[in-house]
Formats: C-alpha cells, sequence, structure tokens
C-alpha cells in the first residue's frame, strides 16, 4: 500500500537526511534532548524482527521520546491521551540516507477529542519540528 494511501504525510511529521544511519540516530537523540525531549524506550525493529520472523530489514528504530512537563499537563488534561504516549520518533535506513519520522502531536490530542490539548499538542509540534529541522531538510 503507498504511503498516499495510508495518509502517512498527513499523520507524521518527516525529515531525510543525507547521513548514516547511525549518524542520524544519534543526532536525532542530541536534537530531542535540546528541545527538551528524553528518550525513554528505544526498539531496535530490524533486530527483534530478525530474531523472532528472521526477516532482513534495513536499520529501524523507534524511539519513544517524552518531554515530563508536556507529558504532565497532557495527563493533567484528559488521562486517555496515555495510550497514545511517549511520542514515537521513527529512524530508519532508506536507500543512501535516513528518515525521521515523529506522529503529529496535533494529530494525537485529536484522537482524544476535546481542545483541553490544544496548547501542550501545539508546544510538542513545535518542538518536534524544530528538532526535525535540525537534522535537515524535509522531502
Amino acid at each position: 500500500m503507498s504511503e498516499a494511501a495510508l495518509g502517512i504525510e498527513r499523520v507524521a511529521r518527516r525529515v531525510r537526511v543525507a547521513a548514516s544511519f547511525e549518524e542520524t540516530l544519534e543526532r536525532t537523540r542530541e536534537a530531542l534532548a535540546a528541545q527538551g525531549f528524553g528518550v525513554l524506550t528505544e526498539i531496535d525493529v530490524a533486530a527483534t524482527l530478525a530474531q523472532k520472523t528472521g526477516a532482513q530489514l534495513e536499520p529501524y528504530r523507534i524511539l519513544g521520546a517524552c518531554r515530563p512537563q508536556l507529558a504532565e499537563q497532557a495527563v493533567a488534561a484528559d488521562p486517555r491521551i496515555g495510550v497514545l504516549l511517549p511520542c514515537n520518533v521513527v529512524v530508519r535506513a532508506e536507500g543512501q540516507g535516513t528518515l525521521v519520522e515523529a506522529l503529529d502531536p496535533e494529530l494525537m490530542a485529536t484522537v482524544v477529542g476535546g481542545g483541553l490539548l490544544d496548547e501542550v499538542a501545539a508546544d510538542a509540534t513545535a518542538r518536534l519540528d524544530a528538532a526535525l529541522a535540525a537534522l535537515g531538510t524535509s522531502p
């Protein structure tokens, strides 16, 4: 199924980086930290699938990023937001470069409904956009 069919361009913020996977992964951690996000979890999807199914994928990591102040505000505004936390940031090899993607926080806020999360989502979006901008240019 194509990205257009999935609507990925509407739900994910992304940047393509003309650097190796390992370099981009490290730079992504640094860019997130510069915006106040910590990485709570890291899933090596390629290694896990290789171990469990024998699949051979290009390098692919999911970073569970969290800015504690934003998480606190979001949970206080609407505890249901917890099912969407932390913010997943995907770093994956693609061709000669690397793609970094993050679920749009403003979309996350609409999933639980109401306007209580609008301010928190806008702040998270601005910070994630700044982190992505620090990595390179969007496609």
